[in-house]
This record gives structure tokens, sequence and C-alpha cells, in this order.
């Protein structure tokens, strides 16, 4: 007997109980669906959050506050703006370098008020962090030197804080004080160091100031939160950050064996940590549809083996005319086979519709990738051979006159 011919005989011994077909089918249907589903929305996450932190440039390296012990506690270490000024006369293959000082502030506008982490910064903040303004202009060194109360909005700030008037000109407070909307940000989203969109930005000098006051003071030293800069190639990235290092360290006074009160970071290892995070959360979610997938094999064994008991006499009779062990195991692999495959198929139609149902919502922008697809399939095929396998040489192992006299 053919291949087609087996194909045939195993559509109509399962179209004969098309319910319990289809129960079978279950749950190969939800595992493959699942797989699908989780691996898009998970590639889609993945890629649009990759976007945006390259978005903000490969070549940024950030210098924190760290912490250290002391006398069995951890102490909060300071970073302040002498610091700031050792970095920038010191580090070369640096493009453009910014010191930042930030807190959380109220923001109001009217009637609205909401609570929105404002930066203080320089001028040429705006390239260390790739900002691009849909509206109006970034900070100055003019605003610097004036102490300007000038302030630009994320894109999310902005549309949460007017509801759609145009936020250019207009005066908002931020705690008690009075600043002037000169720009707002194209949309960003997550970078790695924080919302792109919910921010507010002022000039350095104004934060310390006009708005911050003791709490940008620190035993008569102002403080930093952070400074970012720009290496001036990717290449140069390590070299920077190996500079950075033997500074701060010459700086605080600390020994080669003194533990590091300040932290040094590249938007590059922020990568690769994330990269590293998404395939451990992709290999979990891919084991979690498996077992689905799983469960949905086990099923099918559990039917065919009822079906084999169902259909022994068919086999004895089968065997008494000549059918060899081979075709009768081709028979029922067959039907195994064709119920994973029904089932992939659908299991697949029915994960693509849930991510693109996902991106639809404007939840999160789903990757329907072929490869995706491709290994659902084979995957969904794999376990339709590996468990008919034992039905099918089960009833290839039946003794015809045994099965002859099965009631």
């Amino acid at each position: 007997m053919n291949v087609l011919a087996n194909i045939r005989v195993a559509m109509r011994a399962l179209a004969v109980n098309k319910l319990r077909s289809v129960l079978t089918m279950l749950g190969i249907i939800i595992g493959v669906a699942a797989v699908v589903a989780l691996m898009s929305i998970g590639n889609g996450a993945t890629a649009s959050i990759t976007e945006q932190i390259e978005g903000i440039g490969s070549n940024m390296v950030t210098v924190f506050p760290g912490n250290f012990e002391r006398g069995g506690q951890r102490i909060q270490a300071k970073l302040t703006y002498s610091d700031y000024e050792a970095l920038a006369q010191g580090v070369d293959k640096v493009s453009v370098i910014s010191p930042v000082f930030q807190r959380f502030s109220q923001l109001t506008y009217g009637g609205n008020s909401m609570d929105v982490e404002v930066r203080a910064t320089v001028d040429n903040y705006q390239q260390v962090r790739a900002m691009e303004l849909s509206n109006g202009r970034f900070i100055s060194r003019v605003d610097e030197s004036n102490r300007a109360r000038v302030v630009i909005l994320g894109s999310q700030t902005a549309t949460d804080l007017f509801a759609g008037l145009s936020p250019i000109g207009r005066k908002i407070r931020i705690d008690d004080v009075f600043f002037q909307v000169i720009g707002v940000l194209k949309s960003k989203g997550g970078g790695g160091f924080g919302n792109e969109d919910d921010l507010a930005i002022i000039p350095l000098e104004t934060g310390y100031t006009r708005l911050f006051g003791s709490r940008a003071i620190s035993q008569g030293e102002r403080v930093l939160s952070l400074v970012s800069m720009s290496a001036a190639t990717p290449e140069d990235v390590e070299w920077v950050m190996v500079q950075i290092e033997r500074i701060m360290r010459q700086r605080h006074g600390l020994k080669l064996t003194d533990e590091l009160d300040f932290t040094v970071f590249s938007q590059n290892a922020f990568l690769e940590a994330f990269d590293e995070i998404t395939a451990t959360l992709t290999i979990f979610l891919g084991a979690i549809a498996g077992i689905s997938l799983l469960v949905g094999g086990i099923g099918i064994m559990n039917i065919m083996l009822v079906s084999v008991t169902e259909r022994t006499r068919e086999i004895g009779l089968r065997k008494a005319v000549g059918a060899r062990r081979s075709t009768i195991m081709f028979q029922f692999l067959i039907e195994t086979i064709v119920l994973s495959l029904i089932g992939g198929v659908t299991g697949i139609a029915l994960g693509s519709g849930i991510a693109y149902g996902v991106s639809a919502a404007d939840l999160v922008q789903a990757d329907v990738r072929a490869n995706t697809i491709m290994m659902a399939f084979f995957f969904a095929a794999f376990v339709g051979i590996f468990f008919g396998i034992y039905p099918a040489s089960r009833a290839a192992r039946l003794s015809p006159i045994e099965a002859l006299r099965y009631e």
C-alpha cells in the first residue's frame, strides 16, 4: 500500500469519530499556538527594546555613584561636579560628555499634575543621548549661563500634562518654581537608564540654583546623579572605561584592592545583558509551550492505543490476507502524523492570529517569523512520530490468530 493510500485510510479512520479526533488534536493545537504566539511576542518585544537601546547610542558610557562597605555597613558614595570636570579634562577619545543631576518632582499645568523625573544637565546632553526634538529647541549655553527657567518635556509628559495643547511657550510649575516650555522630545521609549518619553530636562545651573537647592549639595560640594559620555567610536568604549576607572580611583583615593565606590557602565554591556536575559526568557517560554505539546502527544498516544484495541479484528484480517508488519505499523503511524500535522497547522494559524491580535491592539509589536512557524510545524510532526511509534508497533506485533479471536 503506497503512502497516499495509507493517508486515505488514515483520514477515513479519523473521520469515523470526528469529535474524538478533534479532542485528540486539541493538545497539539494549544501547544503549537502557544509556541508561535509566545515566540512571536517575545521576538517583537526583544526587537523593539533592542532598537530603543541602540537608538540611544552604542558608544555611550555612564558613570554612576556606587556604594561601599565601611564598619559592616553599606554606604552610598557621592559623585561630584568636580569628578565630572576631572573626567572631562582627563579622558580622551570622547566626543561629548555631560553631567546630570536628576530627581523626581511634581509638574503642574492648570489642573493637571504629575510626578516626573527632572534631569538637570547641559546643552550637549542631546548629543550624548541622541535625542531628537519634535518641536521647539534644546537648552543652550546661554540658558545655562543665565540660569534660565526653561524646560524640555518628553513626549509622554507633554501629552499627559497638556492634553492635546501645544506646550511650546507655556509656563508650568516644577515643584513651586515656574518654567517655560521651549521644546518637546520625539517619542523614544525605554532605553536602559530610564523612560525617555516621561521626563523633563532643565539647565544644570538652573537646577542647582533655582530648583533643587540643598538636595543637590553634599558637604559643600555639588553632587551629580551620573555622568554620561559618548566614545568617539564603538572600538574606543573599552579604552574610555579604563581611563574613567583610573581617574576615579585617583580622585577617590582607592587602591587596586579597594572596593569601587562608583560604577562604570556602557550601553553595549546593557545590550549584552539584555540579550542574555531575553535568550533565557525565550527558552523558558518555549519550554512552557513544549509541555503543552508533550501533553498533546501523550493524548495522541492514548487515543491511538484505544484505536488499536478497537480495530484488533481489522488488524487480524489484514494480516491473515498477507499484510506485513511494516504495512500495519506504517498505517497507524500515518494516522498519528496526520493528527499531529492537522493540529500543528491549526495551532500555527491560531498562534499567528493571537500574535497579530496583540500587535493590532498596540500592546506589543509581535514578530511572526518563518523560522518560528517551521520550528512549530516540525515539532508537531516529531510529536506525532515519537508518540505514534508505540501504538503502531503494538498493532504490528499482534498475532493474526489472537486478533481474529478478539471480541
